[in-house]
């Protein structure tokens, strides 16, 4: 027999006595669920609160959502990788005067010339310490369009510079030297100090050569110089110096952080026996000496201008 027609047998009294506590307990226990599940919502979204602050308050004054490394490196025309803006001031870029930007790198200390002829005070203290190879290009005048390279290296930071290589005759912009404001097509070639870091031509690299190299069939230039010389094997050997240019990529690169208006593509490159639109144009026989010599190790860096500057 089952237990459902013994139950429905105890009188209507009996059944109200019996269920009454048993209501009470089922009532009492789905209030005790109900109070245990508000309060484990409580802390689970207190918790949330806590978890959401700490993503968005780890980069104090940063927007959330926001991220100081995120990729943005559009391709240039010549199929580089561009950088993006703003990357002047960052670790071994120059800042706009030609020192370089690199926060609280040291300057090289004050003192006598240190070696170097025709360099002034103000120059020498743009020259960063951690520099140990130095390519001095010291113009005739400053509206001249001649002058003289000459290489030095030093042992240590602070040490003095010595001459490690004869000099060599050189030119540079047709206009001369621009220390101010120079614009994309003044025949001027910046004044300043600037790093010395990547390197290509249409020739293959020396042996020896510690730069990265792009060997292109597109350094040849075009048209003639500006005494109507010719301009075949200017672009044989090619050193970009770092003007309006971002570091680790080829000289082709077309991409100008601080705009085109301040015109780029300074180069060291094989002379053409006339004045330049603002390269600086030395013997093939210097540039593959300067290729084989220069070390990235060595924080190598172009000081130029006109003699004094």
């Amino acid at each position: 027999m089952s237990k459902h027609p013994r139950a429905r047998s105890r009188s209507p009294r009996t059944s109200r006595t019996v269920r009454s506590p048993r209501r009470v307990a089922v009532v009492a226990a789905l209030g005790l669920l109900a109070f245990g599940a508000g309060w484990a919502y409580t802390a689970q979204d207190d918790n949330s609160g806590a978890t959401a602050q700490a993503r968005t308050g780890d980069r104090p004054g940063e927007a959330a959502g926001t991220g100081a490394n995120k990729p943005t490196n559009p391709t240039s025309p010549a199929g580089v990788p561009r950088a993006t803006r703003g990357v002047r001031g960052a670790p071994g870029a120059q800042t706009a005067s030609g020192a370089p930007g690199a926060p609280g790198a040291p300057a090289a200390p004050d003192g006598p010339a240190q070696g170097l002829a025709d360099v002034s005070d103000e120059t020498l203290a743009r020259i960063p310490a951690t520099a140990r190879q130095l390519l001095l290009v010291a113009g005739k005048a400053r509206d001249s369009s001649e002058s003289t390279a000459t290489l030095y290296t030093r042992p240590a930071a602070g040490a003095d510079w010595v001459r490690a290589t004869e000099s060599w005759p050189a030119h540079n912009g047709a206009s001369g030297w621009n220390s101010a404001e120079r614009e994309d097509g003044d025949l001027t070639t910046p004044v300043g100090v600037f790093t010395l870091s990547d390197a290509g031509g249409l020739l293959e690299k020396p042996p020896g050569t510690k730069f990265p190299y792009d060997r292109n069939r597109l350094f040849v230039p075009t048209g003639r110089g500006v005494n109507g010389e010719s301009l075949t094997g200017a672009f044989e050997y090619v050193i970009a110096i770092d003007y309006n240019r971002r570091t680790g990529v080829s000289p082709l690169d077309l991409f100008k952080p601080e705009g085109e208006d301040k015109g780029g593509g300074i180069w060291l490159h094989v002379d053409h026996n006339g004045p330049s639109q603002g390269c600086i144009g030395i013997s093939k026989q210097a540039m593959k000496k300067l290729l084989t010599t220069l070390d990235p190790a060595a924080k190598p860096v172009i000081v130029m201008g006109p003699a004094g500057f």
